[in-house]
């Protein structure tokens, strides 16, 4: 039973991780939702917080559907690494001390689902089925036409 749920879980984990990264970005990038304390929306070309909202709401809507699972989750788990030892552990070293708690829980669970991959119920599991190749999937070595 257990083995049979665990593509199920790991896809309820996807998506809910990659909501919670979804709203992440539009918090900062959109101010929605609103956030009781925000210090207002983040301008695309605001370095850091520009291009990380972007991957936010990008990699967060990806990881949602579950659509170039692997990649999408690698890149962001780099920005939350980033932003971990760019933001975060300067100030101190332990993530209870300097905030960095929700950086680094996102960019392991994101390291996690690059190498698990999607689970059930996603885009890249429908293309594999389909036979369409995805940047996720390997494709076969068949001929290209009959001989």
């Amino acid at each position: 039973m257990r083995e049979a749920a665990g593509p199920y879980a790991v896809a309820a984990t996807r998506c809910v991780f990659g909501l919670l990264f979804f709203c992440h970005g539009s918090a900062g990038f959109f101010d929605l939702p609103k956030m009781p304390v925000n210090g207002g929306t983040t301008e695309l070309t605001a370095w850091p917080a520009g291009p990380a909202a972007v991957i936010q709401i990008v990699g967060g809507a990806l990881l949602m559907l579950g659509l170039g699972t692997r990649t999408a989750a690698l890149v962001c788990s780099g920005s939350m690494a980033y932003a971990y030892f760019d933001v975060h552990q300067p100030t101190a070293l332990w993530p209870i001390q300097n905030g960095g708690e929700d950086a680094a829980v996102f960019c392991w669970s994101f390291l996690l689902l690059a190498f698990t991959g999607p689970g059930a119920l996603s885009v890249d599991g429908l293309l594999r089925r389909r036979g369409i190749a995805g940047p996720d999937r390997k494709t076969s070595r068949a001929a290209p036409y009959p001989r």
